[in-house]
């Protein structure tokens, strides 16, 4: 299920939060999404999950436009936003299984089961959300977007608050679910670029600086590491 974006602009009075950009992330290839602070990464992605209305340009995700179809593209996509809201005062398996109810899902405590050992919150599934690490409830936030089982994963900063330990076992995670998904990941990582994705989109100051695949994007600026190629573009 591929996600196609077409002059998608989001203007607030005069400012260009992200000006006509386009771009196409493609299932079994990970797409990483990067820009400097402020450069409408964030944006981008909340209107391609529908949470912000674009000023015009369109998003279309497995041939359903965003505008049109809202609900049952919504149903299609899981996402991890940079600051995820989670309920501090419920239980990790409670809560999961609260958003697998919200989503009507059949088995729901299998299911809860299944990804809470998929993330690795065995230890923590009985504890409160409040009373986890930053890293732990990252994984709550992470399980929240995949318990669905959707065909499309838009991931803002995923790894954030991770220690190196969590950091391995995550991204291998990502890596696994992107053989068979669309996933778009946001971050300002460039090793975790590197090490997880297979194409690469800049963005500065709300448009589209670089679109490739990430081997392309080096062999085009003589073979410059992907930060440098991030600076040059974005400085």
């Amino acid at each position: 299920m591929s996600v196609i974006v077409r002059n998608l602009a989001k203007h607030y009075g005069e400012q260009k939060a992200v000006n006509q950009i386009n771009f196409e992330a493609k299932p079994g290839r990970i797409l990483g999404f990067l820009g400097p602070n402020g450069a409408g990464k964030s944006t981008t992605m909340k209107m391609l999950t529908g949470y912000l209305q674009p000023t015009s340009g369109q998003a279309e995700i497995a041939g359903k436009d965003m505008k049109l179809e809202p609900l049952e593209i919504k149903k299609l996509i899981g996402y991890l936003p940079e600051n995820t809201p989670l309920y501090i005062d419920m239980y990790v398996r409670e809560f999961l299984g609260f958003v697998a109810e919200t989503y009507g899902l059949k088995n729901r405590s299998k299911r809860v089961e299944d990804v809470i050992k998929l993330v690795g919150l065995t230890q923590e599934q009985h504890k409160k959300i409040g009373m986890l690490s930053k890293g732990y409830k990252q994984r709550v936030g992470l399980a929240q977007a995949i318990i669905h089982q959707p065909q499309v994963l838009i991931l803002d900063e995923p790894t954030s608050g991770l220690d190196p330990n969590q950091l391995t076992d995550i991204r291998a995670l990502i890596k696994n679910l992107g053989k068979d998904k669309t996933v778009i990941i946001s971050t300002h990582i460039m090793q975790e670029v590197e090490a997880l994705c297979d194409d690469v989109i800049i963005i500065n100051k709300g448009a589209l600086v670089a679109n490739a695949a990430i081997a392309d994007l080096k062999k085009e600026h003589a073979g410059a590491s992907l930060e440098d190629i991030f600076k040059k573009l974005t400085q």
